[in-house]
């Protein structure tokens, strides 16, 4: 088997568009169709269902596709292993990252990566936490960094425990409850979320890991919140708060030094966890095992630096 066959086709999948795989592939599209062509015709069946601006896959596709991923990844995994072995060049790291906090923490922690490991290739994506969980069982991702709210949330794949931290709320310094809250770095104080049923809320938005841990705390309170409007932002939430337009439930990392935030916790001490993930049975590298290592430094000094409580 043609291991960059496999490649073009998984490539083609991918994009769903064979002009735009072609350019993904640095080939031309009549080199990548007859490719394609000379493969179906091996198959007897055809892998796409075409059209000028979607393929799909069918049945037979999705599973020379499947079977496709799993091989490269066997590939790679090998080539992990002997890299270890005997320091080969160039050898590829890929990086699943949850949006804001985890870009930020690549931007930091790679400069060091790299002078460890000057000869791997690495490729930062941000996703979300499905998205990771997805591509990490597709083998397309060799580590996630994941935010979960609790342990009911991990599938079968290994996690690694990088940081615990406090879900706490936010609200503006001229509200007339901020009188009993807490400055930033200062010990916090609980409060019943009931009291705030009259104000206005922005909160991360519907299906994220922090929104599945946040709705609970509205129903043990028994009210929904009145929402300005959602975001995908947890830098909006905390800018909207000093803005004094509103309060806010949201990960201690995102607390802000600013006279115009108090700070409360809440009785339930609801909290996030922040986990490495790969897939249970695939080789960790050591470069791989390097950047969990780093990356666990890098969240750590950052919660000793900014802890609240």
């Amino acid at each position: 088997m043609d291991l960059k066959q496999l490649e073009y086709m998984v490539q083609i999948a991918e994009e769903k568009n064979i002009t735009k795989a072609s350019e993904k592939l640095f080939i031309t599209q009549s080199a990548l169709n007859q490719q394609l062509l000379k493969l179906e015709k091996e198959l007897g069946s055809p892998l796409f269902y075409r059209s000028r601006t979607n393929w799909r896959l069918t049945e037979v596709g999705e599973i020379y596709i499947n079977a496709a991923k799993e091989i490269l990844g066997i590939k790679k995994e090998t080539y992990n292993r002997i890299s270890d072995l005997i320091d080969m060049k160039n050898t590829h790291l890929s990086i699943g990252l949850t949006p804001e906090r985890g870009i930020s923490m690549f931007a930091s922690v790679y400069p060091e990566f790299h002078k460890l490991h000057p000869n791997v290739i690495v490729e930062p994506v941000e996703l979300s936490v499905r998205q990771q969980e997805a591509m990490i069982n597709r083998r397309e991702l060799d580590v996630g960094f994941l935010t979960l709210s609790d342990d009911m949330q991990k599938k079968d794949n290994v996690y690694t425990s990088i940081l615990i931290e406090d879900i706490i709320v936010a609200i503006p310094s001229s509200h007339p409850l901020a009188k009993n809250g807490s400055m930033y770095g200062e010990l916090l104080k609980d409060i019943d979320l009931e009291l705030l049923k009259e104000d206005n809320f922005v909160l991360i938005s519907k299906g994220s890991t922090i929104r599945e841990a946040i709705n609970p705390l509205f129903q043990d309170a028994r009210f929904s919140p009145k929402l300005l409007f959602e975001t995908r932002s947890c830098q909006t939430l905390i800018n909207m708060v000093m803005k004094n337009l509103c309060c806010t439930i949201l990960p201690e990392h995102y607390a802000l030094d600013s006279k115009d935030v108090i700070y409360f916790s809440l009785p339930q001490k609801p909290q996030l966890r922040v986990v490495a993930m790969h897939k249970k049975g695939v080789y960790l590298s050591k470069a791989t095992e390097d950047f969990i290592n780093l990356a666990s430094i890098y969240w750590n000094k950052l919660r000793r630096e900014n802890h609240l409580n």
